[in-house]
This record gives structure tokens, sequence and C-alpha cells, in this order.
């Protein structure tokens, strides 16, 4: 049997965020607003997200489910523009990554659920939410990573790359060491977590599953798939997502356009 918690014992666990938040007045680090609202942002979400899922695992129904994964998708793409400090302007911001989330962490996570876990029905809420909740979140910071690197580096090295356009270079290799360079800086996060799952931190999933008085081996046989379907999402997703920033930084006269970015 799980323990309960009671408000009592969140509160305690809330109070070491307040405690980061005074250190950072204290500090005049100038975090404590984000750390606060982040805190009850956080909260808030989750116990939506418990109703939702109460209300899903009573009515399981493909419909509801595809409503909550778009709300999910619509959700991280948000996201993942939102630590970008040069981001692309207008929809292509918000479109460049909820479409390569939609193609890498979608298609797996189906991929995933018919093929490898079976589940029945197979779009069954206990399986398809966390595991594509899990996929998105890592993807997102995979992406928002990559991004990130990509304009930024555009924009920095901007003399490089018109240097090369006018040696007659194509927009692809004027700014091919630059999205590989990005590419790489989005799937670090994903190979540190994996070469230190088991040694230096037990993955969530897994601790969720012990916690929750599964057998040791039966979570850990879980937390290795989550672990290659995450690897999988997050390489797929960067790649895409690079890949299509890197186009819509030239036009088809092979011009860099730095003005589609964020001043």
């Amino acid at each position: 049997m799980t323990i309960s918690l009671t408000p009592l014992d969140l509160g305690m666990a809330a109070s070491l965020v307040l405690l980061l938040a005074l250190i950072s007045w204290s500090m005049r680090l100038h975090l404590e607003r984000q750390l606060i609202i982040a805190a009850l942002r956080m909260t808030v979400q989750l116990l939506l997200i418990g109703f939702v899922l109460k209300a899903l695992f009573s009515y399981v129904h493909l419909g509801w489910m595809a409503l909550t994964a778009g709300a999910m998708l619509l959700a991280a793409g948000r996201e993942v523009t939102g630590r970008q400090k040069r981001k692309f302007l207008g929809v292509w911001g918000f479109g460049l990554g909820a479409v390569s989330m939609f193609i890498s962490s979608f298609a797996i996570t189906i991929i995933a659920l018919t093929v490898i876990i079976g589940p029945d029905p197979w779009y069954r809420p206990q399986y398809a939410i966390p595991l594509l909740g899990m996929l998105l979140g890592n993807t997102m910071n995979g992406i928002a990573i990559g991004m990130d690197r990509l304009t930024s580096s555009a924009w920095e090295q901007r003399t490089l790359i018109e240097g090369r356009l006018m040696l007659g270079a194509p927009w692809h290799q004027a700014i091919e060491s630059l999205r590989r360079e990005s590419i790489r800086s989005g799937l670090i996060p994903i190979v540190n977590s994996m070469m230190a799952a088991g040694i230096v931190s037990l993955p969530g999933m897994m601790t969720g599953q012990i916690l929750g008085g599964n057998p040791p081996l039966q979570a850990v046989n879980y937390q290795i798939l989550i672990m290659f379907l995450i690897a999988g999402g997050t390489g797929l997703g960067t790649v895409t997502a690079v890949w299509l920033g890197s186009r819509r930084l030239f036009d088809e006269r092979h011009r860099l356009r730095l003005d589609r970015l964020k001043q």
C-alpha cells in the first residue's frame, strides 16, 4: 500500500521552495518571484490534471484522449518558445516546436502503445497519458535547447555565415556546423540522463512504480523502455526542429534572414 500524503506533508515540502526564494532575495538573484510563481503554477496544474485523469480513467474514450493529448501538445509548443532568447517571430516560433513534437513524440507513443506495450484498448489513459507526457516533456527540453543554440549562434556568427554565402555556398552548407552543434546541445540532457540512470539517480517512472509497490525488476524494465523511447523522441524531435529552423533562417534566394527572429 502506498503511504498517503496529507496537505501538511506537502506544506512542509513547499517550505523548501520558500527558503530558496528567501535565499534568492537575500543574495539579490532576482529569482524569488519566478520560484514562487513556478511553484504555485506547478501545484495548480498538477491538481487540475489529477481531476482530468480521474475522469479519463473512469470514462475511456478515444475522443477525450485525443483532446487531452492535443492540449498537452499546445502547452508544450508554447513552453518551447518561452525560454528562447531569439525565437522566431509569428506563428513560426510556436509552430516549429509543436510540429516537431507531434512528428516525434506522438509517433513514438503510438508505436509503443500498439506494438510494444499493447494495452486494451491501445489508448488506455493509464498508459497513454503518462507515456506521452514523459516523451513531450523531454522532447520539449531538447528542442528548446537546440533551437536556442541555433538562433543565438546564427545571430552571433552572422558575418561568418554571410561570408560563406558570398563565396557561393548554399544555405545548408553555410549553417551546417551551427546545425550540428545545435543538435548536439539538444541531445546532451538525455545522454546525461541515460549515463546517470541507476547510478546517480533513479528515474521518475521507476521511482513511482517502486513507491506504488511494484516489483523492482518490473519497474526497471519499464524504465529502460521509457528511456529508450525518450531518447528516440528527443533525438527525432530535435533534429526535425533544428533542420526546419535552419531552413527558416534563409529565403528562397539563400539569403540569411535574421529579421525573422526576435531582436
